[in-house]
């Protein structure tokens, strides 16, 4: 009987969690992409991640969050999105003006999502820096807690 209990309440988190994941993903990428218009950016939305990873940890366990996120992928999104900011860092340079100087800041009116040029950019290549990075973060010590058996799921 508490066999029965037990998984019942694991298909109870599991269906919890998958219900609640993806709201937490829109409010992630939206916290990310309106980061230039209001409180927040790519650094609070990348770090709201950590959430979105632990409700898949909770609901499916180790095994299906590592395999979700793929670790070394994590590591290679985080070097591409160093990169990209660099290189939108550079469009300053390139057209004249000093390194990360906005210079692409006349197309769209103000207070749309298109309108502040290579600001929003660079915003979403730290959004995606910051979520790639603490991604690979939290997996590296949910599998140190893995290896200690250490069991949050009962």
């Amino acid at each position: 009987m508490k066999n029965e209990n037990i998984q019942v309440k694991r298909i109870i988190q599991r269906c919890g969690c998958d219900m609640i994941l993806p709201l937490a993903l829109v409010y992630i990428f939206y916290v990310i992409l309106h980061g230039h218009l209001s409180p927040g950016g790519g650094f609070q939305g990348g770090v709201l991640m950590v959430a979105a990873i632990v409700l898949i940890y909770l609901g499916h366990g180790y095994e299906i969050t590592e395999k979700v996120m793929h670790p070394t992928l994590m590591r290679r999104v985080e070097g591409f999105a160093v990169t990209m900011y660099i290189a939108l860092a550079f469009v300053g340079v390139c057209a004249g003006a000093s390194f990360c100087q906005n210079v692409l800041y006349l197309n769209g009116n103000i207070g749309d999502l298109i309108s502040s040029g290579t600001i929003s950019l660079m915003d979403e290549a730290v959004g995606l820096n910051v979520l790639s990075g603490v991604t690979a973060l939290v997996l590296s010590m949910l599998g140190l807690l893995v290896a200690q058996d250490v069991d949050f799921q009962e």
